[in-house]
């Protein structure tokens, strides 16, 4: 994706690697921020990528690693050995090793663990027993806790030699000899204590918790209630077992979002972002609703063929409400991918590859589509001719739709309107008056002129004409 830190340090880094200026790859990997590192690198070829990774410590390069995306972090796994690999997912923070490790084949995560540390592995296999969409599955197990019966001056000893293994220490979580959560302090309120004063006596015992099986939408929904920066989880026994932490709340509010954003627009959620997502799988989560739909459109010229028992003279009117709705649907799937994808931030320079997927799609789907249509239109009339006339308009309204769902947003984005404006009620209607046109010149093509809607013949010239 392109961005000032691409045009900033990518020539610089392209120059290195051509040198092979190991200093200043070691310099480039040290002094920026892992997160910009990471943006200046994303969607490279993994072994240049590892190329430049190895100048950086071990530690330096998994925080790094965490910051690229997680089908990118995929290719990257699976363009190193897994000894070099191992020692990354050591210095990885918890949930984020977790979370690369759970889209990993089991078969090779079964490898890969006996070569990580002991302690790593255990608590990573922990980790992945959690449900998906649990709290488990989103805590990490980096946190600072502390017993009740030690003074300040201890407590700040002992939390000297956490930090550096602690996500956040701003919450300090005081539990007993069992690991009960009894209580917990705030960084600043321990700070504010005097130097001899109990733990017990200075700490806050209503302490809110979340249970390890509790929704993730739950958790991230009781932070920005509270405005926590983190959230204990603790099991049936009330035994602390980790911490949420708010990034991670923010991914679930983000995910859960774009989840809701494509069940409206009558698409299957999507693991990964739009872009990153494979072809064929995003043709399968679109097409799949988009089949459902067209049956129902089916039933629609049912239910009108049964209350005209006439209406083969009418057989365009028959299965216009079909013909308009497929090039809506498609139209409207579209609008709400690219839409939330220029809110993700994600279109920025693939307006060309969007166009070209949205086509290819738009032939798949509708061709799928013309197909069910044809056999609708067979059933119910019996002709070729006219049968072949829905299924092929069928298949360009969809065409046209995707392209029109995808393009109209970005073409608003360029030129510094609002995206959303392109509602997918707005791109619907203008599905529809398109759809209207190549139906009836598909029409007047195959069938002749001889067209009648309500019994009346139709000047499909005037029409389209007027159009």
């Amino acid at each position: 994706m392109p961005s000032i830190y691409n045009s900033l340090f990518l020539p610089e880094l392209v120059m290195m690697i051509e040198e092979h200026d190991d200093f200043g790859m070691a310099e480039f990997c040290n002094a920026l921020h892992p997160g910009v590192i990471a943006e200046v690198m994303e969607g490279w070829d993994p072994a240049k990528t590892w190329d430049v990774l190895k100048h950086s410590t071990p530690v330096r390069e998994a925080e790094i690693f965490e910051f690229f995306s997680l089908p990118y972090q995929e290719d990257l796994v699976k363009s190193v050995d897994q000894e070099h690999l191992s020692k990354v997912i050591e210095q990885m923070s918890a949930d984020d090793r977790v979370d690369l490790l759970d889209r990993l084949d089991d078969a090779f995560v079964e490898t890969l663990l006996p070569l990580v540390a002991q302690p790593a592995r255990n608590d990573i296999r922990r980790l992945l027993s959690y449900p998906e969409g649990s709290a488990g599955s989103i805590m990490t197990t980096d946190y600072a806790s502390l017993p009740a019966n030690i003074t300040v001056i201890e407590a700040m000893d002992l939390l000297r030699e956490q930090a550096p293994h602690s996500e956040t220490i701003y919450y300090i979580y005081i539990t007993d000899k069992e690991r009960h959560l009894i209580g917990f302090l705030t960084l600043r309120r321990l700070l504010q204590a005097k130097a001899g004063a109990i733990l017990s006596d200075i700490m806050d015992t209503r302490v809110i918790s979340v249970r390890v099986d509790d929704d993730q939408e739950f958790v991230a929904q009781e932070m920005s209630k509270y405005g926590f920066i983190a959230i204990p989880v603790v099991d049936n026994h009330n035994k602390l077992v980790g911490i949420v932490t708010h990034d991670d709340a923010t991914e679930v509010t983000v995910e859960e979002a774009t989840e809701d954003a494509h069940r409206l627009g009558a698409v299957a959620p999507l693991e990964d972002s739009y872009l990153d997502t494979p072809f064929f799988t995003l043709a399968w989560k679109r097409g799949i609703w988009l089949v459902i739909l067209m049956f129902a459109s089916c039933l629609t010229a049912h239910v009108i063929n049964l209350f005209e028992p006439g209406a083969h003279g009418n057989w365009m009117v028959l299965f216009l409400p079909l013909v308009l709705a497929s090039g809506g649907n498609a139209g409207s799937q579209s609008a709400t991918l690219v839409v939330r994808a220029i809110s993700q931030n994600e279109t920025e320079g693939h307006i060309q590859q969007i166009a070209w997927r949205e086509f290819r799609i738009g032939l798949l789907l509708g061709s799928t589509l013309a197909s069910i249509a044809f056999l609708a239109g067979m059933l119910l009339l019996g002709s070729i001719k006219q049968s072949s006339v829905i299924g092929m308009t069928v298949l360009m309204v969809v065409t046209m739709g995707t392209l029109t769902g995808s393009m109209l947003p970005l073409g608003l984005r360029k030129m510094g309107a609002d995206p959303a404006i392109m509602s997918n009620p707005l791109i619907a209607s203008l599905s529809d008056i398109g759809g209207v046109v190549i139906y009836y010149n598909i029409a007047r093509s195959l069938v002749g002129a001889a067209v009648k809607v309500a019994g009346v013949p139709l000047d499909l010239a005037a029409v389209t004409g007027w159009l």
